[in-house]
């Protein structure tokens, strides 16, 4: 029978919860890593048992960890993703923690990809035990002016994330970061050029900037891998290649609620069809809930019309948000799960595309990811 599995990383550890494919009940497991930050926890598809955790130590600072029996052992990598050592009399940088993990094209059975804070690309050739940088983009003349530099940009750090490696080609992929954009290469990582017209920065002088956005997740269509949804610090947005075009599609969102975010979830099957996570944007940025009242909203259209989809979720006094990696969906042959965890460590499923919604999990510490994964 299918397995599903949810992975999930916390501000205090990581959990794995299982379920067969009737998804009617649950079983937690953990925590693994007690204590520790986990940023993001992913299980390879490619050979379907191996799993890669960034875990953010007291005593090792960041690092990863590997398991390939689901948890029961871990090894850390021999070599973790880091900058060079500075030259004398040259700034150096190291990284704060690691935050995104993609495996590499399905041809490339060992490769893996890591973004860093500060934004850093690394990659594995190794199914993950040794890391290297990816010197196109780590090492460019410009990726201090990409980056704004190493300060802190943003709570915890700028970061390096939605890495995605083109289903049909593997030189081709793309990069976000907070603060910096969005970036493509077509020939595997030697050359990088932005990627973010039409994407407004309004917190800059010119909200039309080359550079300096921040996506806040960025999603490439499996069934469509030229088309890509954005939720951004500045709205919902769709490109369809081979324009050059970001399009704003979080106009067409109810203006009461706007289009601000942190995650981006597609339908693995259906190109038209995706999910975002609105939280409150306003001029304080308190970063909860809109009114308290936490909802989903799904566009079947590509974003042209959105619909609210709160139906078990809660109805007040509810203080939360979902962060970047924190939404994820399942490829359930009939009708596709969604899930979500939340800032006060609540894990939620809906086995119907999002109608209807029922807490999975509660009580766990703030929810930084949740990946699914099928047996």
């Amino acid at each position: 029978m299918t397995e599903i599995l949810l992975l999930v990383g916390t501000r205090k550890g990581a959990f794995i919860l299982r379920s067969d494919s009737s998804r009617k009940s649950w079983e937690t497991e953990g925590p693994h890593f007690l204590g520790q930050i986990i940023h993001h926890m992913v299980l390879d598809p490619r050979d379907g048992k191996t799993l890669l955790a960034t875990v953010s130590t007291g005593h090792l600072g960041p690092t990863l960890f590997r398991s390939r029996n689901f948890g029961k052992t871990w090894k850390e990598a021999k070599q973790p993703p880091a900058f060079p050592k500075a030259q004398d009399g040259e700034k150096g940088r190291s990284v704060g923690h690691v935050f995104w993990l993609t495996p590499g094209h399905a041809s490339q059975k060992k490769v893996w990809f890591a973004g860093t804070s500060p934004q850093g690309l690394f990659r594995s050739d190794d199914g993950g035990d040794t890391w290297t940088g990816v010197s196109g983009f780590n090492d460019h003349p410009e990726r201090e002016k990409w980056t704004m530099g190493d300060q802190d940009q943003t709570p915890d750090g700028g970061k390096m994330h939605s890495i995605i490696v083109h289903p049909v080609d593997p030189k081709h992929m793309y990069i976000s970061m907070s603060n910096g954009g969005s970036f493509e290469t077509l020939d595997g990582g030697e050359t990088w050029a932005p990627f973010n017209k039409g994407h407004i920065a309004d917190f800059h002088p010119d909200p039309n900037p080359p550079y300096g956005q921040d996506p806040h997740c960025v999603r490439l269509h499996p069934a469509m891998p030229d088309r890509l949804y954005m939720q951004s610090h500045c709205g919902i947005y769709r490109i369809d290649r081979p324009s050059d075009d970001w399009i704003r599609i979080g106009k067409n969102m109810p203006k009461k609620i706007g289009d601000i975010g942190f995650n981006m979830t597609l339908h693995p099957r259906d190109p038209d069809t995706a999910w975002v996570f609105p939280m409150d944007g306003s001029s304080v940025w308190p970063r909860v809930s809109i009114g308290g009242k936490p909802a989903v909203y799904r566009t079947q259209d590509a974003g042209k019309s959105w619909e609210r989809q709160d139906k078990g979720l809660p109805k007040e006094q509810a203080w939360l948000t979902v962060k970047r990696q924190a939404m994820t969906a399942d490829a359930h042959a009939k009708k596709i799960g969604l899930y979500f965890g939340t800032t006060s460590g609540e894990i939620w499923g809906s086995k119907d595309e999002g109608e209807t919604w029922r807490q999975l999990v509660a009580h766990l510490p703030e929810i930084y990811s949740v990946e699914a994964a099928t047996l």
